[in-house]
């Protein structure tokens, strides 16, 4: 029986434990529970509270909890309500009577026929046909189609991220075809363009961030270096439709399904972006919360300290689904043309503990992990599907990456390198020291080539016969170099000391003075230093299992809840108001078939994302005008949330910043690449994608239109506030785009005026505009201040 259903005066058709659940819980369950009484499992009961515990199984009348209920001791239960009625209190007797045995899934709603855990299940139709039926019954007439300026740029803006030139929009204008329309659409989306404006939504649902931390010192504490490859990676994804159910697998597990391509493997960005150098726990926490968010629409985190209050998701539930990711740790591999790791990479991730056990924590207290309840790998009961975890065995380039050819001709070069360097260093000083440091980068070279053999020896299948001879000659090489490189550290460790001047420096000298006599010292013995690190053989093949269930067409979430986010980015709001909640404590869609004609479209299509956006910028219902005054309509549907017209809606703080560096053909299209500090941002002509994201150093501008939150941002905030205003009234940067565009436009008086309209808002002006435009740019130098007005004007800033 369900727990809303218990919450009656009377609980007589009930048994003990749901009186118990009903009536405790509110008080003695979650992070806090009072007098530290947890009644929701059975250990919790027999562990007790303050007062000791709370039942002797078999004897109610002992029992702290019935005297309470009782009313036989104190305190008094339920505190400060009435007493329960007799049958309630028999009921709870006749429960501790038998044993007080804890059936651990009564405490959570076993219904599972909540609409969102139910098949997707397609009736004929289409996005207009399923609309307009929903409007006929309320008596909404839908509005006539927008005029072609307004579908273009409304379509630019949504595809592309920013408004059609003048010679685009003039070329749709003039396209006289049946099909225009539908041809531009396929154009847009065969725009390279197309892959940033949606990466950037998709970036926001997967929370993405560059690293962050201590920049100065390169102390990576969230998220992780090199992660913009994650980000291109999403865009050239997307650009090549790769689909929806393919992209969830690379981002869960490529490291198992694809574990040599790095093309794929930057994928499990979405994971190493959970990275949290001091807090491996609250890192496990982001990788399951977001993961259900993400991709399944399911709030999990609750269930991290109880059974969940709404959805069929125990808390044993929530440490199964935690122990998919329980193995995994992220790593930097190297990336052709770069020895130093350091300076460029690829962040992905890998099961350093393939074998890894998970914890559950009572009440979700990480100082308090239960040692009796055993975990495993598995998805909610009630949401079950096929799920067969296979290890994954890995090959020596795989799990020794630094064994790959091009890693190894790199770090020869670099050898070589260093080696010329210190040759012209010394050629210059002729100082003594400056030979040592010849003589020791000669003497690399020798002993990273004996350890590049021995490695290769060691790791061939099978294994070279000749592994202990050449491992003894790389240790012999290696001790040479290291005497070298240790007898120059004390030479200059020396020299400094000698000319130091600041008493301060003098210890950290003699220290490091210490350590490099230390080095002299060491004979270099054991084994020989490997080129690189060496990761586990096998990977555990959870997380593609988990992949593998997400991403299957039986699931009932995933593709509903990706058409969600795909419908609210073109229509303003989504089917469903809580993208990132689809349980039984969201909101219910607003046209249930509607949203599971296009789930099955996205499956049956083997998971096209175009071909989900041509279904949508196609129908009659996107191609509506947004500016249509009905008042019948207006009375019946004054929200609009059946769609007689089209919204409108103010772009995001990205497009609004790309725009006006397109229009005054300022934007630089270079895609790709490491991200642009936060402090090189304000000069920056790139698209706003590729600008230094993170929670701690948002840019001022983004931040200022309700730009991303990098912690959570499933739905923008959408807020109009005076500070959007007096951005664009008076940064610095639109003051210099408009006087850059206003160089630009040729022409006088009237001429002028029309060509900045049509070039900042797409359209001519009306005739008053022209007017007023006219006699307010009777001097040259006033055209800089009219693009500067054009750039403040809502119709830029709208998507209509």
């Amino acid at each position: 029986m369900k727990i809303a259903l218990l919450a009656a005066s009377s609980l007589l058709g009930a048994d003990g434990l749901a009186v118990l659940k009903a009536r405790c819980a509110g008080c003695h369950s979650g992070v806090v529970v009072k007098s530290g009484l947890d009644v929701t499992s059975r250990k919790a009961l027999l562990r007790g509270g303050d007062r000791g515990p709370a039942v002797v199984p078999g004897a109610p009348a002992e029992s702290l909890l019935y005297k309470a209920a009782a009313r036989t001791a104190e305190p008094h239960m339920p505190y400060k309500s009435p007493a329960l009625p007799a049958g309630e209190l028999a009921l709870l007797a006749k429960w501790i009577d038998a044993g007080a045995l804890f059936e651990e899934a009564a405490a959570v709603s076993r219904d599972t026929t909540h609409w969102a855990f139910q098949p997707v299940i397609a009736k004929p139709g289409g996005v207009d046909t399923l609309v307009e039926r929903q409007r006929a019954a309320l008596g909404l007439r839908a509005a006539d189609e927008a005029n072609r300026r307004t579908l273009a740029r409304r379509l630019y803006v949504d595809v592309v991220g920013v408004p059609p030139t003048v010679a685009e929009m003039q070329a749709f204008l003039n396209d006289t075809r049946r099909d225009a329309y539908a041809a531009l659409v396929d154009k847009l989306l065969a725009d390279p363009r197309y892959g940033e404006r949606w990466g950037r939504h998709w970036m926001d649902v997967w929370r993405y961030s560059d690293w962050y931390g201590w920049r100065k010192a390169n102390d990576v504490r969230f998220s992780a270096k090199f992660i913009w490859r994650w980000r291109d990676w999403i865009v050239e994804s997307l650009n090549s439709d790769k689909g929806y159910d393919q992209m969830i697998r690379e981002m869960l597990a490529g490291d198992e399904i694809a574990p040599g391509d790095p093309d794929v493997l930057r994928a499990t960005g979405f994971l190493a972006r959970n990275f949290s150098k001091y807090d491996r726990d609250g890192w496990m926490q982001d990788a399951v919360d977001h993961t259900a968010m993400a991709f399944l629409g399911l709030t999990v985190k609750c269930a991290r300290c109880h059974d969940h209050k709404y959805d069929p998701i125990r808390q044993v539930d929530y440490y199964n689904f935690r122990a998919f990711f329980e193995p995994y740790q992220i790593r930097a591999d190297r990336v052709a043309g770069e020895a130093d790791i350091n300076k460029d990479g690829l962040s992905r991730i890998y099961d350093a503990h393939p074998g890894a056990a998970t914890k559950l924590y009572v009440r979700g207290n990480v100082q308090e992990p239960d040692p009796d309840v055993k975990i495993s790998p598995a998805v909610p009961g009630a949401l079950a599907g096929e799920l067969e975890i296979r290890p994954v065995a890995l090959q020596v380039q795989q799990y020794y990456p630094d064994l790959r050819p091009f890693v190894l001709a790199d770090l020869m070069a670099k050898a070589k390198d260093d080696t010329e360097r210190a040759r012209a260093a010394f050629e210059k000083s002729k100082d003594p020291i400056d030979a040592k440091a010849l003589a020791a980068a000669e003497a690399y070279v020798p002993a990273l080539a004996a350890r590049i053999a021995a490695d290769q020896a060691r790791y061939s299948r099978p294994p070279d016969p000749r592994v202990e001879e050449l491992s003894a000659e790389a240790r012999k090489a290696q001790r040479t170099y290291g005497r070298l490189k240790a007898t120059e550290s004390v030479l200059r460790a020396n020299q400094e000391l000698a000319d130091n001047l600041d008493e301060k420096k003098v210890p950290a000298l003699q220290k490091q003075l210490q350590a490099a006599l230390d080095a002299l010292k060491q004979d270099g013995g054991g084994e020989h230093m490997p080129v690189g690190e060496k990761y586990p053989e096998t990977s555990s093949g959870r997380r593609t299992a988990l992949a593998g269930w997400i991403a299957s067409e039986k699931n009932p979430l995933t593709a509903r809840v990706a058409v969600n986010h795909m419908w609210m980015r073109h229509f303003g709001t989504p089917l469903v108001e809580t993208p990132a909640d689809f349980g039984r404590n969201g909101k219910t869609p607003v046209n249930q078939e509607l949203l599971d004609w296009l789930a099955h479209e996205l499956t049956s299509h083997n998971w096209s994302m175009k071909h989900i956006h041509r279904l949508l910028l196609q129908s009659k219902t996107y191609r509506m005008r947004s500016n249509a005054a009905d008042a019948s309509n207006a009375k019946i549907d004054p929200e609009n949330r059946y769609l007689w017209r089209m919204h409108s809606r103010r772009m995001e703080s990205e497009a609004v910043r790309d725009s006006l560096l397109a229009v005054s053909g300022a934007l630089d299209w270079t895609r790709g690449g490491a991200e642009i500090d936060a402090d090189k941002a304000f000069d920056s002509k790139r698209r706003s994608l590729y600008l230094q994201h993170t929670p701690d150093v948002p840019a001022p501008f983004l931040k200022i239109f309700d730009g991303a939150n990098p912690m959570e941002c499933y739905r923008r905030e959408e807020t109009v506030v005076p500070h959007q205003a007096l951005a664009l009234a008076n940064s610095e940067m639109s003051r210099a785009l408009a006087r850059t565009l206003a160089a630009k436009i040729s022409g006088t008086g009237d001429g002028f005026v029309k060509a900045a309209f049509e070039t900042v808002l797409g359209r001519p002006p009306s005739a008053s505009e022209l007017r007023t435009a006219a006699a307010f740019t009777a001097k040259p130098e006033d055209r800089e201040d009219l693009v500067h007005v054009l750039f403040n004007h809502n119709d830029f800033v709208t998507v209509h």
